[in-house]
């Protein structure tokens, strides 16, 4: 494997992180595309990667690479937050027929794991296999 290096460290860190609909909704057929476009220019700001990224009908699995700054908490916080913000601004209308309570998309639980003892390349194409 490669490891990444900074100035006293060398690491490689990766996360399978599945997030699902608020009331398991299968909105992922219609918004799936705009979420994952979204979530990798999120992730272009932070200092993680999204190696591979596929939604099923109500929920989106992704391969995350981090530093060890930063939480899979912080990865997940971040894309959940802005990424709900970024559909309600674009799709507001839409969305209030699904979330009349509140401006939300996804539930407020998460999955997280990290890769351990599974290859990559697996986990890839678990992921391109959803759906």
């Amino acid at each position: 494997m490669l490891y990444n290096s900074k100035n006293h460290s060398k690491f490689i860190l990766r996360y399978h992180i599945i997030l699902v609909c608020k009331y398991r909704e299968n909105l992922m057929i219609q918004y799936g595309e705009f979420v994952k476009e979204n979530m990798l220019s999120i992730s272009q700001k932070y200092d993680f990667t999204i190696l591979e990224i596929e939604v099923d009908k109500n929920h989106i699995h992704l391969l995350v690479e981090s530093e060890p700054k930063i939480s899979p908490l912080m990865i997940v916080r971040v894309l959940k937050q802005q990424t709900t913000i970024r559909l309600w601004n674009k799709f507001s209308d839409k969305l209030s027929k699904y979330f009349w309570k509140e401006r939300t998309f996804f539930t407020d639980g998460y999955f997280v794991s990290t890769i351990g003892e599974v290859s990559t390349e697996t986990l890839r194409k678990y992921i391109q296999n959803q759906g």
